[in-house]
């Protein structure tokens, strides 16, 4: 079994990258991408665990973009790592726009009167704390009955207590993961607030080469709509659960929701060719 985007406790998901490779073995998933929130930690420490464990594992990260003003996800692979040396330096860089959002965030939600602090929420997190961790705290203290309400209320780009963060536009996201040698695949473009169809050939301008199509909150329809502009604008296909442990625990390594998710076994392998191909 196959499943190309999962989260460790590197960034926003509940797992130790050890305790991911686990989870993959008790599933069947044999290869396993791990695509941690503009970071390549998770990642780095999994390679033995997953070489002792019998895993395939391959380079993912998921970056943080903004699209005509809104945020929108962006899948970057490398199946090579040859040239991948700048890129990784400029990640470094961004992972330090994150630490100054979440400064100017506590200092917004104590405007709003919710007795939060730095260090609580990294406190949470090993690696890149976010506003998931952020939601976590407002929960348990009260302000807010759930997740989503966290996010409704307080950290969604709507809400009121939402500070920006300095992220990189689609086309350089884009163009930065093929510089170093990735494939740059839209991620889970159900999500996307716009109509994905118009937009593909602006994206696809920009050097977009591949669209997510499996994903756990896709249903056929979707499904078969991103397969199909995948065809029509010859893009790459690529898919995965977005496991992140018990914080989506409908969510599944392998098989999504609810068995909602099969993914091609020979996805990878596709994968690999294209890329060869376009390389040359």
């Amino acid at each position: 079994m196959i499943d190309l985007h999962s989260h460790t406790h590197e960034s926003d998901g509940t797992c130790s990258p050890a305790q991911l490779i686990d989870e993959a073995v008790c599933a069947g998933v044999n290869v396993l991408g791990i695509t941690d929130h503009d970071t390549f930690a998770g990642y780095d420490v999994a390679i033995p665990l997953a070489r002792a464990a019998g895993v395939e594992l391959v380079c993912g990260i998921e970056l943080s973009t903004k699209l005509h003003g809104r945020s929108v996800h962006l899948l970057g692979y490398f199946l090579e790592q040859d040239r991948m040396a700048e890129f990784r330096e400029w990640v470094r860089d961004m992972q330090e726009s994150r630490r100054d959002r979440n400064i100017r965030l506590v200092a917004r939600l104590r405007e709003l009167g919710l007795e939060i602090t730095l260090e609580e929420a990294e406190a949470r997190q090993r690696g890149m704390t976010g506003r998931p961790h952020f939601a976590q705290i407002l929960v348990e203290k009260g302000y807010v009955s759930n997740y989503r309400q966290a996010f409704d209320d307080y950290l969604d780009e709507s809400a009121r207590g939402y500070v920006w963060r300095r992220e990189p536009q689609f086309a350089e996201g884009i163009e930065r993961i093929r510089n170093g040698g990735g494939i740059a695949s839209l991620a889970h473009p159900v999500r996307v607030n716009g109509d994905v169809p118009a937009l593909m050939p602006e994206l696809c301008d920009w050097g977009l080469n591949a669209i997510e199509a499996y994903h756990s909150d896709h249903g056929p329809a979707e499904t078969d709509t991103y397969l199909g502009l995948a065809r029509h604008y010859g893009l790459m296909v690529t898919g995965g659960s977005d496991f992140h442990g018990v914080v989506k625990p409908g969510v599944l390594l392998g098989t999504g929701c609810a068995g909602n998710l099969n993914i091609p076994e020979d996805l990878l392998e596709r994968l690999r060719e294209q890329a060869q191909m376009s390389r040359r």
